[in-house]
C-alpha cells in the first residue's frame, strides 16, 4: 500500500499516526516542533488523506502498511506515536514488531473494543448524507453538517477532508464507503499474547472516557513499561485541546 506522507527535520525517525477521518495535515504543527530533534514522518493511513484507497480496512492491514513504510524509508529504531485509531495501529505494530520500535506513544486510546455510540452513528450518517452532485460549494456542505454535528471543531476537522477533484468536483479525501463497510473493525480491540517491553507513554484527556484506570491495567499486561499521563482539561483530541501541556508531556518522556 503506497502511503502519502509529510516529513520534517533530521535525526532519529519519529512516526506519527493520525486518527479516524484524520490525515497527516492535522499533525503538521506538532511535527514541526518535534523536528528540532527528530526526523518526523506523518503518513496518511490507508483510505485517508492522499494515500491509496482499498476495500480492505482493519488494524492488521494498517500495521502491515506501516511495516512496509518503515522498510521502504529505511527507518531505524523509530519512535511511533498514534492518536485514537492511529494509537491502535501503533500498538498493533509494536506488538507484532517489537524490534522495530524504540519507544511507543499512544494518545487517548486503549486496547479494548469500543461500542458504537449514538454520536458515532450520527457522524458517519451525516457524512453519507452529503450529496456532492447537489452540493457545489464548501459552504453548502458545512451548512448541511451543521444540522447534525453541533460541535464546530469536529465540523472543521471533517471539512479539512474536502477537496476539488481533477473533474472539478468536491469530494471527500477519505474513502467513506470503505470506512462505513468496515466500521465494526475500527471499533475492535487489540488482542495479543505478545509484549512490547520498551518505554511506552499513554496520554489521556482528563475529560475523555477513552482510557479508564481499568483499561490501563490491561495495557500494562502487553506493555509492562507503560506509564500513564493525564492532561486534565483535554478531551479526546488531547493534542489540540491542550497543545502546550501535550508537548511538555512528550518532552518529559523523550528526554
Amino acid at each position: 500500500m503506497q502511503l502519502f506522507y509529510r516529513t520534517y527535520g533530521k535525526g532519529q525517525p519519529f512516526v506519527i499516526l493520525h486518527g479516524l477521518y484524520g490525515m497527516s495535515d492535522n499533525w503538521v504543527t506538532h511535527a514541526k516542533l518535534l523536528s528540532e530533534n527528530y526526523q518526523v514522518y506523518i503518513p496518511d493511513l490507508r483510505n485517508h488523506g492522499q494515500s491509496e484507497h482499498s476495500e480492505l480496512f482493519d488494524y492488521n492491514l494498517m500495521a502491515e502498511d506501516i511495516a512496509e513504510f518503515i522498510k521502504m524509508h529505511n527507518l531505524e529504531n523509530p519512535i511511533i506515536m498514534g492518536h485514537s485509531m492511529g494509537g491502535k495501529v501503533a500498538m498493533r505494530f509494536a506488538l507484532d514488531n517489537p524490534n522495530k520500535v524504540s519507544k511507543l506513544i499512544v494518545v487517548d486510546m486503549s486496547m479494548r473494543s469500543y461500542k458504537q455510540s449514538d454520536f458515532n452513528y450520527q457522524l458517519i450518517y451525516a457524512l453519507l448524507d452529503i450529496d456532492f452532485a447537489k452540493m457545489k460549494t464548501r459552504k453548502e456542505i458545512e451548512d448541511n453538517l451543521d444540522q447534525t454535528i453541533q460541535n464546530q471543531r469536529i465540523r472543521m476537522f471533517l471539512m479539512k477532508n474536502i477537496y476539488w477533484t481533477e473533474q472539478k468536483k468536491l469530494s471527500w479525501r477519505f474513502n467513506l464507503k470503505a470506512i462505513f463497510d468496515n466500521i465494526d473493525a475500527v471499533f475492535e480491540g487489540i488482542k495479543s499474547t505478545q509484549q512490547f517491553d520498551k518505554p511506552c507513554l499513554f496520554i489521556r484527556g482528563g475529560e475523555s472516557d477513552y482510557v479508564s484506570d481499568e483499561d490501563f491495567m490491561q495495557i500494562q499486561k502487553n506493555f509492562p513499561q507503560a506509564i500513564l499521563k493525564t492532561i486534565p482539561k483535554a478531551g479526546h483530541w488531547v493534542q489540540a485541546d491542550e497543545s502546550i501541556a501535550f508537548m511538555d508531556c512528550l518532552s518529559d518522556f523523550l528526554i
